[in-house]
């Protein structure tokens, strides 16, 4: 455990960003951090460094990624269908299997280390998912946990019709996470036709747009999560620009 705990975090709003872009930056910061805890080892309280934590929002450009556990078989098309989906696909180093990532669908990358808060990754998963689910309840729409299953869900206490809303799959080294989770506010829930979203064949996906009946203001829904992030975990955030080397794209219709 840290001798120095911080609970201070950088909010990062990247925007509609690709997915590799964004892959690589929150790679650098989950690298940073490790590095700092490398250079601690071994060393008086007196001269440690603090390691630093960052909670990153943004949204993707059409892309399927698929989790080091997962199955490619759960990809519905070839990849050569990809191009006329204007989608991506990435392979990555998280946990679970397939999912889709799009305009419309707020991503959440936190980048903590843990030793600041807490050490251990099934409180982590629940208090991200705990994070969600006050949300959508800002927002008046009831949902929760099936047990057994991550993910943030609708009607999740009726088997037949639970449907997830939130995503999550996380990597996690020497207690320092990165990856997270993906709310689906106003996405073309079209493209979860062409997986079998999360390796779930009996459960389908939804968005706060379809459990609404309206679109819903992005940046609202951003605001209220990233409150909720900061009550959940006791984070103290302060909000900053994004360090250069980040492609902002131009958003999609």
């Amino acid at each position: 455990m840290n001798s120095i705990l911080n609970k201070k975090t950088k909010f990062i709003d990247l925007g509609l960003v690709g997915y590799q872009e964004a892959w690589d930056y929150q790679t650098r910061l989950f690298e940073k951090i490790l590095s700092v805890k490398t250079e601690n080892r071994g060393l008086p309280q007196y001269h440690q460094q603090v390691t630093e934590n960052y909670l990153i929002f943004c949204e993707h450009d059409h892309v399927y990624t698929l989790g080091k556990s997962g199955k490619e078989s759960n990809l519905l098309l070839a990849k050569n269908g990809l191009p006329l989906l204007r989608a991506k696909y990435f392979q990555i180093n998280r946990g679970g299997d397939i999912t889709y990532h799009g305009p419309g669908q707020i991503v959440g990358y936190p980048i903590l280390d843990l030793e600041n808060f807490f050490t251990d990754i099934h409180k982590y998963m629940r208090m991200l998912e705990e994070a969600i689910i006050q949300t959508l309840a800002e927002f008046g729409v009831l949902a929760g946990r099936i047990k057994g299953l991550t993910g943030v869900w609708l009607d999740a206490q009726k088997e037949t019709n639970a449907r997830k809303i939130c995503a999550f799959g996380v990597r996690a080294s020497r207690w320092v996470t990165m990856h997270g989770f993906a709310l689906n506010v106003n996405t073309d829930l079209d493209y979860f036709d062409h997986i079998i979203p999360c390796g779930i064949r009996d459960k389908r996906v939804t968005s706060l747009q379809q459990a609404l009946g309206h679109a819903v203001d992005m940046a609202t829904v951003q605001s209220v999560l990233k409150q909720k992030m900061a009550s959940v975990f006791d984070l103290e955030m302060e909000t900053m620009q994004k360090e250069p080397g980040v492609m902002i794209l131009p958003r999609i219709g």
